[in-house]
């Protein structure tokens, strides 16, 4: 029977630094090892789903009531302009009224000097 060689000093010294070396790597409890990445569970993707629609109804509704509330505010600028506008068309054509009466007025005066010029040269 053969026996087994006698392992040499410096051979058992490194089977020891080894195992100190192997024990220092290995975590001493299971407790403060890494967490894994959990996979989000499909009841969180659910709510997460859930106040997207939530988010996206109420900002859908926001973006309407401020469209709405541009409409009107566009449509009472345009009938305020349209006022406006027929305000000074009856402006202008009052002013091209009182233009002509002006001229009709000027040409009258000038005939009535030119009768006077015409009387007293004469």
């Amino acid at each position: 029977m053969a026996e087994k060689p006698i392992p040499s000093q410096r051979q058992e010294n490194n089977n020891k630094q080894t195992t100190t070396q192997e024990v220092e790597c290995t975590p001493a409890t299971p407790d403060k090892s890494p967490l894994k990445k959990r996979k989000p569970s499909c009841e969180s993707t659910l709510k997460s789903a859930d106040l997207f629609e939530v988010t996206t109804t109420a900002a859908r509704k926001d973006i309407c009531s401020l469209m709405t509330t541009l409409s009107n505010l566009l449509r009472e600028r345009a009938v305020a302009d349209t006022s406006q506008i027929k305000e000074l068309e009856g402006i202008l054509v009052e002013a091209a009224n009182v233009e002509s009466h002006l001229k009709e007025k000027k040409k009258y005066l000038r005939q009535t000097l030119s009768v006077i010029s015409d009387k007293l040269q004469g």
